[in-house]
């Protein structure tokens, strides 16, 4: 790999920090923080959304359907753009920063949009192709910045802090709402400053990992795809895929768990929190586990649990440890595959080309999931939640083998 036969010297070069083992990178933690507080803002804008749209400009679900569709596809459109601006620049930093800081703006411009459809339609496009642009080159320092043995440790440290802002944002939210009734502006002011708080944090306590100057010449798109065609890269990019064409939204399976088990509608907005904790307690001993045990494996056995969450809500059996059980394992699987899956691809690219070829591997598994995400909606609208959940639970099992098998022993 490359990481681990660097030399010390050249670590020093490229800005890493070498630490003793069990230690994560101080540039890790720095980003974490950064994720920690842009999730925050964004959180608070997601939260709300939906209240601002129905009660506070009077829209309809059709309209607010369109938003959704837009906020969950725009990232995957230019996540390899982000990737690629990053290796060519030499400067995944400065693209990060630029893809933070555009997030950050688009917060001010929803009450500037007032009761605009499209207006409101910009704003959400453009924060999520900011997210889009900086996802990859934040992954990719945090891969530069780590030692090959240590990613799985490294991603989940990153990830628990991404969730913990995951998590408060919707609290912000909500006190601010109770403070003050009726206020979005609030929410988005303050969403606005947690935002521009993320991308200080990103400027001046981020550390560049450079890579050599040389190396530049030899960064082009067409490296990267021929990267991605290699066959270590291309059978991880078809299993994640593959397994990704079977995962269900995530709104499905809480509109359907709220309704199979029973609970009171007013528990719904309350349900991707129990997520969002479990993922966020877990991310950190599941990504030891990932570098202990293997990556892949603990990604394949992510889907597993899945599965397990589908069969549960596809049972239809009523009251609050069904709910509690279809969360707990809802997180894991969130905290076995989100940053285990860059763990394992982030070594099988070239440094020059790591934030390309992570930007590769995440377009193939959003865009498979907006397809297999509309793919459910048709089989729902077909034959009800529970057969449907039932059906992906049998394909998402039979996709774990398959998956295993194009990835042989890797």
């Amino acid at each position: 790999m490359y990481l681990s036969s660097m030399r010390a010297a050249d670590t020093a070069r490229a800005g890493i920090a070498v630490q003793g083992a069990g230690r994560v990178p101080v540039t890790v933690v720095a980003l974490g923080i950064v994720s920690f507080v842009t999730d925050a803002s964004a959180e608070m804008i997601t939260a709300v959304l939906p209240m601002y749209l129905i009660y506070g400009l009077g829209l309809g679900y059709l309209q607010l359907g369109a938003l959704d569709g837009l906020y969950t596809g725009a990232t995957a459109l230019l996540r390899l753009a982000g990737g690629y601006s990053a290796d060519r620049l030499n400067r995944p930093k400065a693209v990060a920063i630029a893809g933070y800081g555009v997030s950050a703006l688009t917060r001010l411009g929803f009450p500037l949009a007032g009761g605009s459809l499209a207006g409101i339609s910009t704003c959400v496009a453009i924060d999520r192709a900011g997210k889009g642009v900086r996802t990859a080159p934040r992954d990719a320092m945090i891969t530069l910045a780590t030692p090959a043995r240590d990613l799985g440790r490294a991603f989940g440290v990153h990830r628990a802090l991404d969730t913990a802002g995951a998590l408060l944002g919707p609290l912000l939210a909500f006190g601010l709402l109770a403070l003050l009734p009726g206020d979005y502006d609030s929410v988005f002011t303050v969403s606005f400053c947690l935002g521009a708080i993320g991308v200080l944090v990103l400027v001046f306590f981020v550390r560049e990992p450079r890579r050599a100057a040389a190396k530049r010449a030899a960064t082009s798109l067409r490296a990267g795809v021929r990267v991605a065609l290699q066959p270590g890269v291309r059978s991880l990019v078809l299993a994640a895929a593959l397994l990704g064409l079977l995962t269900v939204g995530d709104m499905f399976l809480y509109v359907a768990l709220q309704r199979q088990t029973g609970l009171p509608n007013a528990v719904l907005p309350l349900l991707p929190l129990g997520t969002a904790a479990t993922f966020m307690l877990a991310a950190v001993p599941l990504g030891r586990l990932a570098d202990r045990a293997g990556r892949w494996r603990l990604f394949l056995a992510a889907h597993l649990l899945l599965a397990g969450a589908y069969v549960l809500v596809a049972g239809g059996i009523k009251g609050w440890v069904v709910a509690g059980a279809v969360l707990l394992l809802h997180g894991l699987f969130y905290a076995a595959s989100d940053g285990v899956l860059m763990a394992s691809a982030g070594p099988l690219v070239p440094a020059e080309l790591r934030a390309t070829g992570l930007a590769v591997v995440q377009t193939a598994q959003a865009l498979a999931r907006a397809i297999g995400a509309v793919g459910f909606g048709i089989a729902t609208a077909a034959a009800g939640a529970r057969p449907a959940f039932g059906v992906f639970a049998v394909l998402l099992i039979a996709g774990v083998l398959l998956a295993a098998g194009i990835r042989g022993r890797a």
